[in-house]
């Protein structure tokens, strides 16, 4: 189970992230930065790097730096290690112009990061073999359609993890975007107007991703706790917005019966909830589309009260109450939700 959401930091947008950044106690939490961002390079570069850096590494955060030959001329180190220790950094994404021999001798002193999308497997097999720790991380992708689709990142991150790598990737953000394009940051591009909780959830249960950063500036608070409560409980968060007369529903624990079919999510504890034994009277029976949340109504004699969350599109029955909806938002959700675990409605603001 994954502990936390990793966040990124931009030189160019650090005076608005510095709040939120100091809201809550890192203890220890991932941030990644990049040192060789052309745009953000001025007079004063080093100098807003080493303040920035210092500042999250005082409140706690563990830095993953995206770095090259060129940021060693930049800050006038003599090697990368020497860059780390005078920035705090607890790693090193390295991408371009590092041979292997190298990047297993920097994994000796301190965790060393390759792009996952560009790492063969034997190449993995030598990072790993050479004791230290090292990472594979995707990339994010700015630029809409350029984004990863499902089979190579499925196909990719097995094959490094199984030859010993762990896998990294992106979500987008909400609250903040990053320029110049502001259409977010996700490995995956399917995960480009996802919300960031739903997205995370996809690489964590659907993926196998072993670590999960935001790759826009920055992530609101609503669905920091989504995943929060995720990282913590191993619960999801399913935001739904439910008719006048079921908010009792809210913000109680169900579980998915282990015999629900692709189909749709059958709530375990539904009947119990909804009072056993009452009766539910017919109330919008329309169409059930996906992301619909119906309650089956007296029609259905003793099953009047079960749940379900449709999870493809099905008519409407006479007998079954359509109760609610999940925002498109967080589609996504309704194929992360497994057979034996559990789930919360949450409403939606």
């Amino acid at each position: 189970m994954l502990k936390t959401l990793g966040r990124s930091v931009y030189l160019t947008q650090f005076e608005e992230q510095r709040a939120s950044l100091s809201a809550f106690a890192a203890g220890g939490a991932p941030v990644f930065i990049s040192l060789h961002i052309s745009e953000e390079f001025d007079a004063a570069y080093c100098t807003r790097v080493q303040e920035m850096c210092d500042f999250l590494s005082a409140q706690g955060w563990r830095i993953l730096a995206d770095v090259s030959e060129k940021t060693l001329r930049q800050f006038g180190c003599a090697d990368l290690t020497a860059l780390a220790k005078r920035l705090h950094l607890w790693g090193l994404r390295l991408d371009y112009g590092f041979s292997v021999e190298q990047m297993c001798a920097l994994a000796q002193q301190l965790p060393v990061a390759v792009n996952a999308s560009t790492t063969t497997p034997e190449v993995a097999r030598q990072l790993a073999a050479g004791g230290g720790t090292v990472i594979a991380m995707h990339n994010f992708y700015p630029r809409p359609e350029t984004g990863l689709d499902p089979e190579f990142l499925r196909e990719s991150t097995a094959a490094l993890q199984a030859e010993g790598l762990q896998v990294y990737g992106f979500i987008p953000g909400d609250a903040l975007l990053r320029g110049p394009l502001y259409k977010g940051l996700p490995t995956l591009e399917a995960h480009r107007t996802a919300a960031p909780s739903a997205a995370f959830a996809d690489l964590a249960l659907n993926y196998g991703l072993d670590g999960i950063f935001a790759g826009d500036p920055e992530v609101s608070t609503r669905e920091q706790e989504y995943i929060r409560h995720f990282c913590t409980t191993g619960e999801l968060c399913l935001p739904v917005a439910l008719r006048p007369g079921y908010e009792t529903l809210y913000d109680r624990t169900f579980t998915c019966r282990p015999d629900s079919p692709k189909t749709l999510v059958r709530y375990q504890e539904s009947r119990l909830y909804s009072c056993f034994g009452s009766t539910v009277q017919p109330d919008n029976c329309t169409e059930r589309r996906r992301r619909c949340v119906t309650m089956d109504n007296i029609g259905y004699g003793r099953y009047s009260g079960e749940i379900q969350l449709m999870r493809t599109d099905l008519p409407a029955d006479e007998k079954v109450n359509v109760i609610g909806e999940v925002p498109a938002e967080y589609d996504l959700l309704l194929d992360c939700i497994k057979r034996g675990k559990t789930f919360r409605m949450v409403k939606t603001s």
